[in-house]
């Protein structure tokens, strides 16, 4: 079962997911608030553990950034969906840098979005209009300028072949291939980006369009 919060500061709105997600049969929604930091406080007098994936509208009504929200939900453990009516692409894209999964809009079918949260469950990426629409054409946020080599590697190591597999498949020293790996976490921070895991290089590399979707999970580095 398939452990989901919900946030947003529109009860009807909450509602409507809860509703939705008790008909899939796979999904339980252990918590439904109206701030990060109430769900932060259930988890912590509960004792409850992290929701697997939580949704969460882009703007809440307690002054806090999405940055702030995202980073604070990822870092206690949960995969992030936004939910929004995205028509605020800058601010979308800033959900995506602060490590959200991806983002659905309000106006999708209430279907669409519950397949989201399984989608994300399953440690995947949601690569859908709204994500290709936040990201499109914005270079400060895309472009970490790698080089072809680099680009190359990502693409092959974010998709899940180990890092041995990518140097023999490019021809190249593993050596060479570690370093270039080392080179491209190190530019996606410059441009403040970080992608310490293999999982956020996955995501860096499907953000700047050299993966549509992970074909395996991504394992350690």
């Amino acid at each position: 079962m398939i452990r989901v919060a919900l946030i947003d500061d529109h009860e009807s709105v909450r509602l409507g997911l809860e509703a939705a997600c008790l008909r899939s049969g796979a999904q339980d929604v252990v918590f439904s608030g109206s701030t990060v930091t109430e769900y932060l406080d259930w988890r912590l007098y509960s004792r409850q553990s992290p929701a697997d994936v939580v949704v969460l509208d882009l703007t809440l009504g307690d002054g806090t950034t999405v940055t702030e929200n995202v980073t604070r939900l990822v870092r206690d453990g949960s995969s992030v969906i936004i939910h929004s009516v995205a028509d605020r692409a800058a601010t979308v894209r800033e959900a995506l840098a602060a490590g959200a999964a991806g983002v659905i809009s309000k106006a999708s079918r209430i279907d669409e979005v519950v397949e989201a949260i399984g989608t994300v469950a399953d440690g995947q990426h949601l690569d859908n209009v709204e994500w290709a629409s936040a990201v499109e054409g914005d270079r400060a946020f895309a472009d970490a300028q790698l080089s072809a080599r680099e680009r190359d590697v990502l693409r092959l190591y974010a998709a899940g072949l180990p890092l041995k597999v990518v140097a023999d498949r490019l021809g190249v020293a593993y050596s060479t291939a570690k370093e270039n790996i080392t080179r491209v976490r190190y530019k996606y921070v410059e441009v403040g980006r970080p992608a310490p895991t293999k999982v956020d290089l996955a995501r860096r590399a499907m953000e700047d369009g050299l993966l549509t979707r992970p074909t395996e999970s991504p394992g350690a580095v």
